[in-house]
């Protein structure tokens, strides 16, 4: 298999495990657990190192998944306690933890190949060179182990779609239906361990953040509804990490740095340009609602059949002739005036709709309306 090939399969895995649950994180307002689990595992991987006598992936796992219900305990337990607010339990918990990390490192480990700047960063263009047996074929350690993780997440992302959606919007709902959402929640933090841990190798702690917390977000610009948002979402973080080694390549420059890069371009055109929430699109939707309003005040300077020149209404309403006539071709456009010469008529038969209502038909509006004409 090519080593391009390899990388970007790589990243695309990495993108679908944790996309697959960062959409409950997001919408569970916990993407900063992440955060806090991918730094506070690391005394979970140095104990499993020291027990393991050496780098195997199988006890890091279980190490850091053991360290990652701490961090989620630990925050919970701070939360509940009422004294502090969970961004500073957070802000507590995996500092500490990962401290704790490093100084077991420079106190036990000094001499051993446990590379911290790989834990945190990562060099996804070594995944071609880590290879291991399978089937009796040599087959890269990142696609293997990543590929079983994509297909795990899948699988309890498939199995408890059901409690993961109740759970997520009315966790008490849950718990009345019997659907255990304490126990959903927790292996839904299991394999988040799991998954961060076994993203390190590859592509490091920073850019498994970004692959949870970003395509979720930016799907969650785009949609409300939970399927649409998992699809979006998956789709977002192949599709960078595809654009993100492709532009790595051309630059020449770092692999993971490009990929992150592009991940936040895809959320800042979606917080701009989201079709209900986007930047851009509210206040466009402001000004044409200003229009509005501002035709609706012109109604009132005419009254049943009465006949104004836009000069006169401009000084009814004290408006200046810029004002003026963009409400009159906004009215005009609405069907509420009709404009002969230089004369302003309104058509009191033509309905004005409710305010926030579009005045414009649409062409299948139009086409009924034309239709009822006798």
């Amino acid at each position: 298999m090519a080593a391009d090939l390899i990388i970007v399969l790589t990243a695309a895995l990495v993108a679908v495990a944790g996309s697959l649950l960062g959409v409950f994180l997001v919408l569970r307002r916990q993407s900063m657990l992440s955060d806090a689990i991918s730094h506070a595992v690391l005394p979970g991987i140095v104990g499993a190192f020291w027990l393991s006598g050496g780098t195997a992936t199988v006890p890091a796992l279980i190490g850091a998944a053991a360290m990652g219900l701490l961090t989620v305990l630990s925050v919970e337990l701070l939360e509940r306690s009422g004294r502090v607010k969970v961004d500073a339990a957070i802000g507590v918990v995996f500092p500490l933890l990962f401290s704790i990390g490093v100084i077991l490192v420079s106190l036990y480990f000094r001499n051993v190949h446990l590379d911290m700047d790989a834990v945190l960063y990562g060099e996804i263009a070594y995944a071609p060179l880590n290879t291991v047996i399978f089937l009796g074929r040599e087959v890269p350690e990142s696609l293997l182990l990543m590929g079983t993780l994509a297909l795990l997440n899948a699988a309890f992302v498939g199995l408890c779609y059901k409690e993961l959606k109740v759970g997520t919007f009315d966790a008490g709902l849950a718990a009345t239906l019997g659907f255990a959402p304490t126990a959903v929640h927790y292996l839904l933090m299991t394999l988040l361990s799991f998954t961060t841990v076994g993203a390190f190798q590859s592509v490091g702690a920073i850019l498994i953040v970004a692959f949870v917390i970003i395509p979720p977000a930016s799907a969650y610009l785009l949609t409300r509804q939970l399927s649409r948002m998992l699809r979006l979402s998956l789709v977002i973080g192949v599709v960078s990490s595809a654009a993100g080694y492709a532009l790595a390549l051309w630059l020449d420059t770092s692999i993971a740095g490009m990929i992150a890069s592009v991940l936040g371009v895809v959320f800042t055109l979606s917080l701009l340009f989201s079709p209900e929430q986007g930047v851009v699109t509210t206040l466009a939707r402001r000004a044409r609602q200003r229009e509005d309003f501002t035709a609706r005040l012109l109604l009132t300077a005419l009254h049943g059949e009465q006949r104004y020149t836009p000069a006169a209404i401009a000084r009814r309403l004290d408006w200046d002739e810029t004002r003026t006539r963009r409400a009159l071709e906004y009215a005009r456009r609405a069907g509420w005036v009709r404009l002969d010469g230089d004369r302003v008529e309104r058509l009191t038969a033509a309905p004005v709709p409710a305010h926030g209502a579009s005045p414009v038909p649409g062409p299948r509006a139009a086409h009924r309306n034309a239709s009822q004409v006798p």
